[in-house]
C-alpha cells in the first residue's frame, strides 16, 4: 500500500510558503478565455467587522487595504463589500440615504478608489453591494415622497390608503396595525417583525416595507424608480467596481392588488402569522428589470458580474434568475439551500444539490455559499462538535473542488464560530431585538475577524469594539493558522492553490460517482484535456474504502492529515479524511 506522508514537500508548498497537509504534486497555470468570475473565490467583507484602522472600533476601508496583502496571500480573486454608504445604521448599512457616497465612519471615496486601485494592482476586485428593494426613510427621495401625495417622488415608493378598520375583511392582527380608522391594506409581515405597513400622516396613507420600519420599499413599476438606480449602478462602475452583490433582488415587486398572502401555518419569531410570500417574493416582473440592468452592465469591459442575494428554493427557480436559455440575467444567483438548506454532514445531501446544480440550472454557472453575514457560520451548522474543523475542511472541499465559482464570508477559513448574545442588553442587530429570545439576531455572526490571539484579536486598538471578540480568538487566528499547515486555513490555502493550478480543476465536466461507500461523497473531474481528477470526501467517522477503476494509475495532489492513500485498487479514507487526486 502506497501512503502519502504528512509532511510532503512540493513547489505549491513553496508557493504558499507553508506546507500543507498533504500537496503532492503541482501543475502550472492555465490560460483560460472564461471570464474571471466563472473560476473566481469571491470572499464577503463584513466592513464592520474586518478591519479597524483608525481605532474608533469599527472596522473601515482603510483597513481593508491594510489586509490586501492577506486575501493575496489566501488567493482571492474578489471581495464583496458590505454596505458603506451613508446610512442611519438601523440595519447596519442596509438602509442607505445616499447612494453615492460613504459613510465618514468607514471613510471616503478618496479610501475607496485606494481601495479599487490597490485591489487591483494585488489582484483582487472589489464586488460592491447594492440595495435596489429599498432605501433608508431619511433618504432624501423618501423624504420627498412622504411629505405629500403630490410632490414629483410622490409614487417613488408603495403606498396604499389602506381599508377602513371595521371592514369585514380585517383581522385582529390588522387592526392592531390601523391608524386615523384605516388599516393595513392586507395581512404583510414585515421580516423585522409587525405589520408590512406603516403609517404616515402627512400623506394619510401607508408605505409598504418588506423588512425594517426604516426600510420603505421602492416602486420598481415606476420607470422613474428604475433610471435612477440604473445611474446610481452607473456610478459605481465607472469607479472601478468588478460588479455588484444585488441585495434583496428578489423582493423587488409586490402583487399589484394587494392581496393577502396565504397562510403558511404558525406563528414566527415575532408572534406574527406565518405567511407563504408568493405575492411578495420572486414575481415575473422582477426579470425584465434585470435583464436590462444586465445589459447596462453587460457594456462596461473588464466581464463586470451580477451577484443575486435569490433565497429561491428548487432548480427552476435558479433557471429563472440565470434567464437561462439566454442566460441574459444574473451571472451568479447564489445557491443558498445547498450550504443552507439542508441536514448535518449527509453525503446524500450534497449529492442531491451538486447534480442539481451541474445539470438543472440551464447552463448558469454555480455560485455556492456556505456562510454569509445573515446565517449560522457552517462550521456549527455542519459541526459535530468533535470533528469540526474535519468537517469543516469537508465543506471548504465542497466550495472549492466543486465546478462552481466559491463565495466565501470573512473567517470561515480560520474556523471562527457563531456567538449570539448571552443577554437582550448586549443585543445590537434590530431582528435580535424584536425577536429575543427566539430569535437572537445575527451579532453571533458577525464578531470582528480574528487577526491575532491578542487583545482585541487585532481588529482594533480600542478596548470596545462594536461588537465583542470572541474568546475563541486564542484557537482560531490567522497569526497562528498561517504558521500551522494541519489548520483549516492551510487546508483553505492549498485547495484554493490547486484550484488555481490543476486544469482539471478548471473548467470541463464534473459528474458525481454514485458508485461509492455509505458516507462518501465523491466527484470526477474532467478537463477538454489531461487525467481526469478525483475527489473523495468520507463525511463518516468510519474508514472507508473506495474502489479505483481498473488499471487506474492514482496520484495524490492534496490530502488531510488523516494520511489518505491508495493501492492502485482502492482508496482507503480514515474518518473524515479527503483525497484529491488524478485518476489516469
Amino acid at each position: 500500500m502506497a501512503s502519502f506522508p504528512y509532511r510532503c514537500r512540493h513547489l505549491l508548498a513553496a508557493m504558499l510558503m507553508l506546507t500543507p497537509p498533504c500537496l503532492v504534486a503541482a501543475a502550472s497555470s492555465v490560460e483560460t478565455n472564461q471570464p474571471w468570475w466563472k473560476r473566481a473565490v469571491i470572499y464577503e467583507v463584513y466592513v464592520r467587522s474586518f478591519q479597524d484602522a483608525d481605532g474608533d472600533g469599527l472596522g473601515d476601508l482603510r483597513g481593508v487595504v491594510d489586509r490586501l496583502p492577506y486575501l493575496q496571500r489566501l488567493g482571492v480573486d474578489a471581495i464583496w463589500l458590505t454596505p458603506f454608504y451613508p446610512s442611519p445604521q438601523v440595519d447596519f448599512g442596509y438602509d442607505i440615504s445616499d447612494y453615492r457616497s460613504i459613510d465618514p465612519r468607514f471613510g471616503s471615496l478618496a479610501n475607496f478608489d485606494r481601495l479599487v486601485a490597490e485591489g487591483n494592482r494585488r489582484g483582487v476586485r472589489v464586488i460592491v453591494d447594492l440595495v435596489l428593494n429599498h432605501t433608508s426613510d431619511q433618504h432624501p427621495w423618501f423624504r420627498e415622497s412622504a411629505s405629500s401625495r403630490d410632490n414629483p417622488r410622490a409614487d417613488w415608493y408603495v403606498w396604499s390608503d389602506g381599508v377602513p378598520v371595521d371592514a369585514p375583511s380585517v383581522d385582529a392582527v390588522q387592526r392592531r396595525f390601523a391608524h386615523e380608522g384605516r388599516a393595513p391594506p392586507n395581512n404583510w409581515t414585515s421580516g423585522f417583525g409587525g405589520s408590512a405597513w406603516e403609517w404616515v400622516p402627512a400623506r394619510r396613507q401607508f408605505y409598504y416595507h418588506r423588512f425594517y420600519r426604516q426600510q420603505p420599499d421602492l416602486n420598481w413599476r415606476n420607470p422613474a424608480v428604475e433610471r435612477a438606480m440604473t445611474d446610481v449602478m452607473r456610478f459605481w462602475l465607472d469607479r472601478g467596481v468588478a460588479g455588484f452583490r444585488l441585495d434583496a433582488v428578489t423582493s423587488l415587486f409586490e402583487d399589484p392588488a394587494l392581496r393577502d398572502e396565504p397562510a403558511a401555518g404558525g406563528l414566527d419569531a415575532f408572534g406574527m402569522p406565518k405567511l407563504r410570500h408568493v405575492l411578495t417574493d420572486d414575481l415575473p416582473e422582477e426579470h425584465a428589470v434585470i435583464r436590462r440592468l444586465r445589459a447596462m452592465v453587460d457594456r462596461y469591459s473588464g466581464s463586470r458580474v451580477l451577484i443575486g442575494e435569490t433565497w429561491v428554493d428548487g432548480a427552476a427557480s435558479m433557471r429563472r434568475w440565470y434567464g437561462a436559455p439566454a442566460l441574459d440575467e444574473l451571472q451568479l444567483p447564489m445557491d443558498t439551500v445547498l450550504g443552507f438548506g439542508g441536514p448535518r454532514y449527509s453525503p446524500d445531501w450534497f449529492r442531491r444539490r451538486l447534480r442539481e446544480a451541474q445539470t438543472g440550472f440551464g447552463g448558469g454557472q454555480p455560485l455556492f455559499v456556505f456562510d454569509n453575514h445573515d446565517t449560522e457560520r457552517s462550521i456549527d451548522k455542519f459541526a459535530d462538535g468533535v470533528h469540526d474543523i474535519a468537517i469543516a475542511k469537508g465543506i471548504a472541499t465542497i466550495l472549492y473542488a466543486s465546478q462552481a465559482t466559491a463565495l466565501t464570508y470573512y473567517g470561515a477559513e480560520i474556523g471562527m464560530r457563531t456567538r449570539p448574545p448571552l443577554r437582550r442588553e448586549d443585543v445590537r442587530d434590530p431582528i435580535g431585538l424584536a425577536g429575543w429570545p427566539q430569535d437572537k439576531g445575527r451579532d453571533g455572526e458577525r464578531r470582528p475577524m480574528q487577526w491575532t490571539a491578542g487583545a482585541q484579536a487585532g481588529f482594533t486598538t480600542n478596548p470596545s469594539p462594536w461588537l465583542p471578540v470572541d474568546p475563541d480568538r486564542a484557537r482560531a487566528n490567522v497569526a497562528s493558522e498561517e504558521a500551522d499547515p494541519a489548520s483549516l486555513l492551510g487546508w483553505t490555502k492549498a485547495l484554493i492553490a490547486l484550484r488555481r493550478s490543476e486544469p482539471g480543476l478548471q473548467g470541463g465536466t464534473m459528474t458525481l460517482l454514485d458508485t461509492v461507500p455509505p458516507g462518501v461523497l465523491a466527484w470526477q473531474r474532467l478537463p477538454g484535456r489531461g487525467p481526469r481528477i478525483w475527489v473523495a470526501i468520507n463525511m463518516s467517522a468510519v474508514a472507508q474504502d473506495m474502489a479505483l477503476p481498473a488499471g487506474a494509475k492514482p496520484h495524490a495532489l492534496l490530502t488531510t492529515e488523516a494520511a489518505a492513500s491508495h493501492d492502485g485498487r482502492a482508496l482507503h479514507l480514515p474518518p473524515f479524511a479527503i483525497w484529491i487526486g488524478r485518476v489516469g
